[in-house]
């Protein structure tokens, strides 16, 4: 007896085929039987009428940071609702395991590190996760049984030196029997079921102290040692940054990838390709870090987003604008001397200057202000300013942008919510994404999920780049587009019978409405432990979500079923070798 049948749905199975009418049987979690519509005669204990619906595979997150969010909000919100079973966590040389029990303040430094460089909630991370593990084992054991979608993590580098070296991580250089026990402790976490290793070497990445991380001092010789053992362990990845994953990358950065890649045998992705047609020149110099590594026996896998998510800045909190050359200083000042400063027209301008030199990167986005719509503001002084561009205000008031963006900041204390209107929206720039997506070694992802909560809100990505592709720009079509959400991820992570909608696979599949998918705007709630804000998103036509074959969203409710897995290497990735 089947557990569940849905008739009469339109199936995209995620290989890029054309799709078909088809009845779906479930049984014991596994999709049990495919078969013309009406031929099904087994009795199921539901059914459902899928008439004029589109059944896929569901979908696969390739870089997340619900780490710590699993453990007070199980469905991975908003991703889950957004048609997201899978999700792969563990990213940027961040975990929350291993923690050494002989050093007590590694929690602690943890936390902070994750608030500082992730923007997660300090006070969710100090309630909402238990923090009782000590090897990463440990940790994946506390999730087992108690998530409603599949997850699978990496090793986080900061964590494996900080475990060894305490706090001479930051700055130090491991021993050779300190290396010999970091690399003993990462054979561990990948016999425990570690998908690999994270790691990161971005001048972004500051921990709580504002002190570049841990895995920022690591020289190659560790990287490549790290890499190895990568190789002797089944169904396992590598996850990378450095500086010039932001914009364009250095030789040596190449070099580094390349040679990580090799020496393990196994896939490196790193995050995020920007694509934007007024800097052509960084696709073609990004990407050839992938052309190089398949000439050495390697494989780079460059993630890039296909939709533009909105981030928002401010001139009271740290975000992005601190990251720009010279801003982090005056942005760290406390707010009343911030404001002074930011007063000062020879100050201005020389950020200005700062934020529009080469030396800033991709972060020069960001130096347009006239392209900035105010958000909420909190004072009498800017009633009616919510909504507007701050380039209109400015030609009002006779004068630069920049100082009509700090005067009205200034009126908050620096409470202003800032919206960058996006630079790269143009047609050049979604055409050249619709090239770039095409090769081999570019991947959809990105979305940063359970990171930098009251910035931005990447996690609908799949819902809305699918109604883009049905109503939209239709870049792509439907069959493509399903595939670049669900197998492609799954076959670079080697996930055993996942991705497709196929006879004996899992049942993870998402049932919507082509008529009306997409997301919804992202709204503030404050609904993490301590009343924290976060962004989140409506789904807008997804019908049903099923994990592991149980439903877990229904016309984008949460039913509060948890069948999700905890996803182990050997055991539930199978080795994706670059030979």
């Amino acid at each position: 007896m089947l557990d569940h049948l849905i008739r009469n749905a339109t199936v995209v199975d995620g290989t890029g085929a054309p799709s078909y009418a088809a009845d779906i049987g479930i049984r014991d979690g596994r999709i049990a039987v495919i078969a013309e519509p009406g031929t099904v005669t087994e009795e199921a204990t539901t059914d459902e009428d899928a008439t004029g619906l589109i059944l896929t595979p569901g979908f696969v997150d390739p870089h997340t940071h619900y780490d710590a969010q699993l453990f007070w909000d199980p469905y991975a919100t908003p991703s889950m609702n957004h048609g997201v079973t899978t999700v792969a966590g563990g990213n940027c040389g961040f975990t929350l395991a291993p923690l050494n029990p002989d050093h007590p303040d590694d929690a602690d430094y943890t936390r902070r590190m994750l608030s500082r460089v992730e923007g997660m909630s300090l006070v969710a991370l100090e309630e909402g996760a238990p923090w009782n593990w000590s090897t990463f084992g440990e940790y994946l054991d506390a999730l087992e049984g108690r998530i409603a979608v599949n997850a699978g993590f990496m090793v986080g580098h900061c964590a494996l030196r900080r475990h060894v070296m305490g706090a001479d991580a930051v700055g130090g250089q491991p021993t050779e029997e300190q290396l010999d026990a970091m690399l003993r402790l990462f054979h561990d976490a990948m016999e425990a079921g570690a998908w690999g290793l994270s790691t990161t070497q971005s001048s972004t990445h500051s921990d709580g102290d504002g002190q570049p991380v841990a895995s920022r001092h690591a020289k190659p010789a560790e990287l490549l040692a790290l890499s190895k053992a990568i190789g002797e362990h089944e169904g396992t990845q590598i996850e990378a940054i450095v500086a010039g994953c932001l914009d364009q990358f250095a030789d040596e950065e190449i070099d580094l990838f390349v040679e990580m890649s090799a020496a393990a045998g196994r896939p490196l992705n790193w995050n995020v390709l920007t694509i934007d047609a007024s800097v052509p020149e960084r696709v073609p110099r990004q990407l050839e870090a992938s052309e190089r590594a398949r000439k050495s026996g390697g494989r780079i896998v460059a993630l890039t987003m296909p939709i533009l998510t909105p981030m928002n800045m401010s001139l009271g909190t740290f975000c992005a604008l601190n990251l720009i050359p010279g801003w982090g200083d005056i942005l760290g000042l406390p707010v009343p001397e911030r404001i002074v400063k930011l007063s000062d027209p020879d100050v201005r301008a020389e950020m200005l200057r700062r934020a529009d030199s080469k030396e800033a990167g991709v972060f020069r986005r960001l130096a347009n202000f006239g392209r900035y719509v105010i958000g909420d503001t909190y004072s009498e002084a800017n009633a009616g300013l919510s909504g507007r561009v701050v380039k209109d205000i400015a030609a009002e008031r006779g004068q630069d942008s920049f100082q009509t963006l700090v005067e009205i900041c200034s009126n908050d204390e620096l409470r202003t919510v800032l919206w960058p209107m996006p630079t790269d929206n143009d047609p050049d720039s979604w055409a050249l994404r619709q090239q770039t997506w095409q090769h081999e070694d570019v991947m959809l992802g990105g979305s940063d999920a359970g990171a930098h909560l009251d910035r931005m809100c990447g996690a609908p990505y799949t819902t809305r780049f699918i109604g883009d592709c049905l109503r939209g720009r239709k870049l792509v079509g439907l069959e493509a587009a399903v595939k670049m959400l669900t197998d492609d991820p799954a076959q670079l992570f080697g996930l055993r019978e996942r991705g497709r909608v196929e006879e004996g696979f899992h049942a993870d599949l998402v049932l919507f409405d082509p008529e009306r998918i997409d997301a919804g705007p992202a709204t503030l709630v404050h609904d993490l432990p301590g009343d924290s804000p976060r962004l989140d998103s409506r789904a807008v036509g997804i019908v049903s979500v099923r994990i592991n074959g149980v439903e877990t969203i229904r016309d984008d409710e949460i039913t509060g079923a948890i069948p999700g897995k905890v996803l182990r290497s050997g055991q539930d990735t199978r080795t994706v070798s670059t030979k």
